[in-house]
């Protein structure tokens, strides 16, 4: 016998154009940055028209929130799957170098929106930082996780400094126009967390 389908389950149109222009504005203000994000640009690369938008959202600012929530939602999910498919004790490293990869530092869009939107989130409404806030604090504990499984003694604490090192040098890495100088702020962070040989 078939069961019928849960209604809350499936979502509706409004539900599934709603997660539409979150998903577009997350790569969006990645891409661009905040204030190089508008209303009228994100509907459209949306496929919808500007006046929809608030049929979704009360302001600019609720969607921005929503957006970067999804953003750090994306890059913690990423993080879970690396650690999912590396043995634990190569986890951490594997993390690191896959963060300050050229690939990564390239494709912006796509990648961490910590790095992508680090240095302009303290100027956005109390929401948006709100959002950026609670994903930055649960990849710390992503990662701090990982340390207590390896019996770290300052799990917390390191786990906050690598996670700082990878989004500051990428943010760097990034900012400069010097390639080389960008491979090498990279290479320099990893060389620091390289794990010691015995």
């Amino acid at each position: 016998m078939k069961s019928k389908p849960d209604a809350k389950s499936t979502p509706n149109r409004k539900e599934i154009t709603h997660a539409r222009i979150v998903e577009t504005a997350a790569r969006a203000i990645r891409r661009s940055g905040y204030s190089g994000t508008g209303v009228a640009d994100i509907m459209k690369e949306a496929g919808l028209t500007h006046g929809g938008f608030y049929a979704h959202f009360a302001s600019r600012d609720e969607m921005l929130a929503e957006a970067v929530s999804l953003a750090g939602t994306e890059t913690i999910a990423v993080t879970e799957q690396l650690f999912a498919n590396t043995p634990k004790e190569q986890r951490l490293w594997t993390l690191m170098n896959a963060y300050l990869s050229d690939e990564h530092t390239a494709n912006i869009e796509m990648g961490c929106s910590f790095a992508a939107l680090g240095s302009e989130t303290h100027r956005q409404a109390p929401e948006v930082r709100a959002a950026s806030t609670q994903k930055i604090k649960e990849m710390i504990a992503l990662v701090e996780a990982e340390l207590s499984e390896q019996s770290q003694a300052n799990a917390r604490q390191d786990a906050m400094l690598i996670v700082s090192t990878m989004v500051g040098t990428l943010m760097l890495a990034r900012a400069v126009d010097d390639e080389a100088l960008s491979v090498a702020l990279r290479q320099s962070a990893l060389k620091h967390f390289a794990p010691k040989e015995n």
